[in-house]
């Protein structure tokens, strides 16, 4: 029947092993014995859709006259920005995508501050070193700079403001604290400094890197190198404007105003304030992702609660158990001994199928159930595929080996071209999400595909292996009781 069989079934167990060890863990960690260090650590927690774990939904529009096109390119660069600001806040689940010809997706699933998300995706990011001379500026004062047009004329108070200053670190062979400066008390209400365009010396497009570090007190800072063209200009400048103020403003608002204590010339430098981690994040995330190449604009934002999500979840698990007994029942009712493997190869199938989504990782909405268990029941169909096969060999006169070698030669085509039209179909469904934005058929779409193909698996591999064994062990001799010719 088979060559090597309890080679595969060893495969199989181990298979199986490493599944229900993913599945039954939320983190997978290997260390190494000998020196106790980890060798992989990853988090496989089950990821959950927006439909079913609650969150954010945000429905972002180039701000462009509706005449004006909208070029492809630049919409999936913002996206792509869009995209990095938010996972490095720490949404590391969303899901971001360009629908049509002007038009983004974001969905946070389990965002629980939608107004930092929202507030994120608006801004631009324009960091600028400004020459104020011999003035300085408090925290949220609004400044007009000769680069990108004039201020905003909000006179909101800045929506992460500290009282804090930003100082160049200064570049010392022995020393690596910055030069004291005064801090200057963040004002009541965002101020709008005098008619007075002010010099923009570089902005954050020189900008290298950017990371928040720990300063000796326990608070935050961010720190910042710039690129050798920047680092230039600003060595450049500060040599020949030591004593006088360079303001650091983010889009059009101040940060700081440190004075000039010595020549910065190593390109690097540290933005000091009382910040807390969140506000310090948040500021190197937009520095570090600077401005979208389109401006962009909020058309609606949604706020999904999880009750409803956790409700469906719990009826499609149930209907699914439901369905699943009762299809095992059949099996093993109608099919007798193959109909038993059956279902322990659908046992298999759903332990390898649901760690592999945890693995990957798959983020599971209800579409996304909805086609893992309909995979299921491909799963099924080849193996009845096969059996009807079996019984009909037995029918036409042939021993118990021959029909069960005939068996699987016979079926495979049939098998292979209903899945290969599952999984074509499911390409397409794929494609028409990504192109359109609609994360729900790609769910489906993604899960269907993986469930066909571990189906497939299961049906050639497991169901075939585990069948032989049984025949081999029992030796069946009435063909009518256990197979149910």
């Amino acid at each position: 029947m088979i060559r090597n069989l309890y080679t595969r079934l060893f495969l199989i167990a181990l298979i199986a092993a490493v599944s229900l060890w993913i599945d039954l863990n939320d983190e997978l960690r290997i260390t190494n014995p000998f020196t106790n260090t980890v060798i992989f650590e990853r988090n496989i927690r089950p990821r959950l859709g927006l439909d079913l774990r609650g969150g954010l939904q945000v429905l972002l529009e180039a701000d462009l006259p509706p005449d004006q096109p909208v070029d492809a390119e630049a919409l999936s660069v913002a996206r792509t920005i869009l995209e990095n600001r938010t996972n490095a806040l720490g949404v590391a689940e969303n899901v971001l995508q360009v629908a049509g010809e002007r038009r983004i997706v974001g969905e946070f699933p389990g965002v629980e501050d939608a107004q930092s998300v929202i507030e994120t995706l608006k801004e631009t990011g324009l960091l600028e070193f400004v020459d104020t001379g011999d003035e300085s500026f408090p925290p949220g004062t609004v400044l007009q700079t000769d680069f990108g047009g004039a201020a905003p004329a909000s006179t909101e108070p800045a929506a992460t403001e500290t009282p804090a200053t930003a100082v160049p670190a200064t570049e010392s062979a022995n020393a690596t604290e910055t030069p004291p400066v005064t801090e200057t008390p963040l004002p009541a209400a965002t101020e709008v400094a005098p008619k007075k365009v002010y010099h923009t010396v570089m902005t954050g497009r020189d900008l290298k890197s950017v990371s928040v570090i720990a300063d000796q007190i326990g608070g935050y800072q961010i720190s910042f190198e710039l690129s050798p063209e920047g680092t230039k200009i600003f060595g450049d400048f500060t040599s020949a404007n030591v004593g006088k103020y360079l303001t650091i403003v983010l889009d059009k608002k101040v940060i700081s105003s440190p004075i000039i204590k010595t020549p910065i010339t190593n390109g690097k430098g540290v933005i000091q304030g009382n910040f807390t981690a969140e506000q310090a994040n948040a500021l190197a995330v937009q520095l570090r992702y600077g401005a979208l190449p389109i401006p962009l604009k909020i058309v609606e934002t949604r706020l999904i609660g999880p009750t409803l999500g956790e409700d469906s979840l719990r009826r499609s698990l149930m209907a699914g158990l439901i369905g699943m007994v009762i299809v095992i029942a059949f099996m093993a009712i109608y099919y007798r001994l193959p109909g038993i493997t059956a279902d322990i190869s659908i046992l298999f199938y759903a332990a390898i199928a649901f760690a592999l989504f945890k693995f990957i990782p798959v983020t599971l909405t209800l579409p996304g159930v909805a086609g893992f268990l309909l995979s299921t029941g491909s799963a099924l169909d080849a193996n009845i595929l096969v059996f009807e096969r079996l019984k009909e060999e037995l029918r036409a006169g042939r021993n118990l080996v021959q029909a069960f070698d005939q068996a699987w030669i016979r079926a495979w085509p049939s098998i292979r071209d209903s899945n290969a039209a599952a999984l074509i179909t499911s390409a397409i469904l794929f494609w028409f999400g990504s192109t359109f934005g609609a994360t729900i058929v790609k769910g489906f779409a993604l899960t269907l595909s993986l469930g066909v193909i571990i189906s497939v698996f299961t049906a050639l591999y497991i169901t075939r292996a585990l069948l032989a064994f049984a025949l081999q062990t029992f030796k069946p001799t009435n063909l009518a009781r256990w197979i149910g010719i």
